[in-house]
């Protein structure tokens, strides 16, 4: 399954995953997102709690699918001589897929090549055992590529000189390699134990020419938002889009939602307006958020019927997040904002009645039931006949887990986006007030206003009203950052270890 980042899962390990009846795995070493391949109903079987050749072999007696998950390449640095063998030896047959693994996986995303034009040969050395005898590693021009060497820094590079290998040999620690908290220190061998005091386990050391590619390859720690931890205070399907964006940049969403969305307490009003617009009685139908669009489509599911209702309908949607619902579900919007992405927006481009152009004049408004009367108002002035219906009802979600609410309040996010004034309101009242150090992210300036109100600094504000132009500007906020302390020759900190008490390595 790849050293750590999830998406290193080979096509074949996530094919079989979805295939398998059992899976045997070292839970504290397995992403959630690896697990995520496999079907409903799956058996999960935790390897720390039992021999996994033998939990593997009932399994796969009892006729059941069986996929042993391991860490890297099967073959390498990992179970498959011991596992393998004991397998056949029991006459069960089986199959190896190979993997990604740290051997070069990490190098790899530390931006460090293992060949280049000039060096065209790699040694790898297990040191977890010991004893290692060094002289066969003394040739200049090998790279080697330690692994198991965390607790034994100074006695490895003491060892490479002592066989001959200068102790200006450019050499280089990755630990955490793969994953968001990833980090890469390049020294010598002279300096390497000194350099790589405190470096967390799981780490591997590059020793050789090739670390000097570093400066011109890095291109994973350099992410602009790298490792930061990102609130992002949305429902759980608002939120996907928006946390694929934040990865993309490097950084570790966490979503908490701050509203939950519930059907009306009385649906008859939404039947009728359902039977409504396919009986002809509207023109117009505005949708002023995506919930609207789901709302509105489950009462499709319902009755029977598809986006084809819409027939003869103009349709007009609040946003792009609106408008990109819409067309998921078959539906071109005929009108959106040019400027601002709101009701207010909306009403700016709103046509007047025409009576000669509108058959009809009537307008249907599916929306939330705390909606504001902005755009009724507007439409209203222009001849417009509307009827506003209650499509949901959000009410304030639970509040998250003690430790999200901790981290909140005491400093342990990088950022937090805040995509709506509801969301700056929500949050507070659920889970506390962001920690000053933390970075925040509004969506435009009605939400800059409201977070101001509740005492926050505003550090970010998007160019236009949209949840990928937020992540931008974040993400643009957060290389500026790392610029200027690279500029001024600080150590590389993320806004979470500026607070009094945060763990720092050096």
């Amino acid at each position: 399954m790849g050293p750590g980042d999830p998406g290193l899962l080979t096509l074949r390990a996530a094919a079989e995953l979805e295939r398998a009846d059992t899976v045997v795995v070292s839970r504290d070493r397995c992403p959630d997102e690896v697990l995520s391949h496999c079907r409903p109903g799956a058996e999960i079987l935790d390897a720390a709690e039992g021999d996994p050749v033998k939990l593997a072999a009932r399994a796969a007696k009892a006729g059941r699918r069986v996929v042993r998950l391991l860490q890297g390449d099967p073959g390498l640095a990992c179970g498959l001589a011991a596992e393998g063998g004991a397998l056949a030896k029991a006459g069960v047959p089986f199959e190896v897929v190979p993997g990604v693994s740290a051997v070069t996986g990490v190098p790899g995303y530390a931006g460090i090549p293992l060949t280049d034009p000039k060096h065209r040969e790699v040694r790898v050395v297990d040191a977890s055992g010991g004893g290692v005898d060094w002289e066969r590693f003394a040739d200049a021009d090998a790279t080697l590529v330690i692994i198991g060497a965390e607790g034994a820094v100074a006695e490895t590079a003491k060892g490479l000189v002592a066989a001959g290998r200068p102790d200006s040999t450019p050499a280089a620690m990755t630990s955490l390699g793969t994953t968001t908290e990833q980090e890469t220190v390049v020294s010598t061998l002279h300096r390497l134990a000194a350099d790589t005091k405190g470096m967390e386990a799981p780490a591997l050391i590059i020793v050789g020419d090739v670390v000097g590619w570093r400066d011109r390859l890095s291109w994973f720690e350099t992410k602009a938002l790298f490792g930061w931890r990102v609130l992002v205070p949305r429902t759980k399907e608002q939120a996907a889009s928006l946390s694929d964006q934040l990865r993309g940049y490097g950084a570790v969403p966490d979503e908490v939602p701050t509203i939950s969305v519930e059907p009306p307490r009385t649906p008859q009003q939404m039947d009728r307006a359902v039977k409504g617009l396919v009986t002809g009685r509207y023109e117009w139908v505005v949708f002023t958020s995506t919930n609207a669009v789901k709302a509105v489509r489950e009462k499709f599911v319902d009755y029977g019927l598809d986006a084809r209702a819409f027939a003869g309908l103009k349709v007009a949607a609040v946003g792009e997040q609106t408008a990109a619902a819409l067309v998921e579900f078959g539906i071109q919007p005929d009108l959106t904002p040019s400027g601002q992405q709101s009701s207010e927006g909306l009403a700016e481009v709103w046509p007047p009645y025409d009576e000669d152009l509108d058959p009809i004049n009537r307008v249907l408004l599916p929306r939330a039931d705390i909606a504001t009367d902005t755009l009724i108002a507007r439409l209203t002035e222009l001849g417009w006949e509307c009827e506003d219906v209650t499509a949901y009802r959000t009410v304030r979600a639970a509040p998250p887990p003690a430790p999200i609410r901790e981290a909140i309040k005491g400093g342990g996010f990088d950022a937090v986006l805040f995509t709506s004034s509801s969301t700056v309101k929500n949050l507070i009242g659920i889970a506390g007030k962001p920690h000053n150090v933390t970075v925040i992210a509004v969506i435009g300036p009605q939400t800059a206003k409201t977070a101001e109100e509740y005492g926050l600094r505003v550090d970010v504000m998007a160019d236009k009203p949209s949840v990928s132009a937020l992540a931008e500007a974040l993400a643009e906020y957060g290389a500026k950052r790392r610029a200027a302390q690279i500029e001024a020759g600080d150590p590389l900190r993320k806004p979470s270890q500026m607070r009094r008490g945060a763990r720092r390595r050096k």
